[in-house]
């Protein structure tokens, strides 16, 4: 079953949505719940609108419950997806997050860890690719747009095999290059996804995840104003109202 299938599969729950911010890095849904809930996600972006807008229905968002929205994440359209994901992030924090069960360990602890003196791979380049390199027995990063160092992202093919760690960034999800990836990955690789845009899903598990490393937004006020600001998620870690976790299968 293609993951998007089975990540809406498992959502039970609903809810009406009270806020839509598509910011200039981040998605941001926020619930009408008690109390309120806020899902994140990357803002993408396709090449432009010549075929029309971007999301046709702006400006009548508000009028879709969540779990709509969350059905965007099948959308051909990257920012529709976004959005998608924001709302699936939300609502999905309204049933099954066991979060006595994730640890306060980031991504990048995760990684440093597991990956020390053996082969990564990291699909995305984040900040900490840098540490990752010195402790790694070697160190692959695939980049849509790589930087000195990184590979080409049409190289995941020949590099994800030989992988003994693989992170994939929960953007694939979005882009609907998750199912491709994963399926390069040995059975044996460790897998873990990663970034804001992750969904704490039993999907992910099921389809051969090892651990999910993603955010929980506790102060949905401070997210949303550090979103619409345009902000990085940097800069929305230290304005506070969002922890980083990370479940294991």
């Amino acid at each position: 079953m293609p993951i998007i299938d089975a990540l809406l599969d498992h959502l039970t729950d609903d809810a009406p949505v009270r806020r839509v911010l598509v910011g200039a890095f981040w998605t941001a849904v926020e619930l009408d719940a008690d109390p309120p809930r806020c899902g994140l996600a990357s803002t993408l972006r396709g090449v432009g609108h010549h075929h029309g807008p971007p999301i046709a229905e702006a400006g009548r968002l508000l009028t879709y419950s969540g779990r709509e929205l969350a059905q965007w994440l099948r959308a051909d359209r990257v920012m529709a997806s976004s959005i998608g994901m924001a709302a699936y992030n939300a609502l999905n924090g309204l049933n099954a997050v066991d979060e006595a069960a994730c640890t306060e360990a980031n991504a990048e602890d995760v990684i440093l860890e597991r990956g020390a003196g053996r082969r990564v791979a990291i699909v995305g380049h984040f900040p900490f690719v840098d540490r990752v390199r010195e402790t790694a027995a070697a160190c692959w990063v695939l980049e849509l747009v790589p930087r000195p160092g990184d590979l080409a992202a049409e190289r995941a093919e020949e590099i994800l095999p030989q992988a003994d760690v693989v992170a994939l960034t929960g953007t694939s999800l979005l882009n609907h290059t998750f199912d491709e990836l994963i399926g390069y990955c040995r059975p044996d690789a460790f897998i873990l996804v990663l970034g804001p845009s992750t969904p704490f899903s039993p999907a992910l598990f099921e389809a051969g995840v090892d651990g999910l490393s993603g955010t929980v937004v506790d102060d949905p006020a401070r997210v949303l104003r550090a979103v619409e600001q345009g902000a990085t998620f940097r800069q929305i870690k230290r304005a506070g109202g969002l922890r980083l976790l990370t479940l294991y299968k």
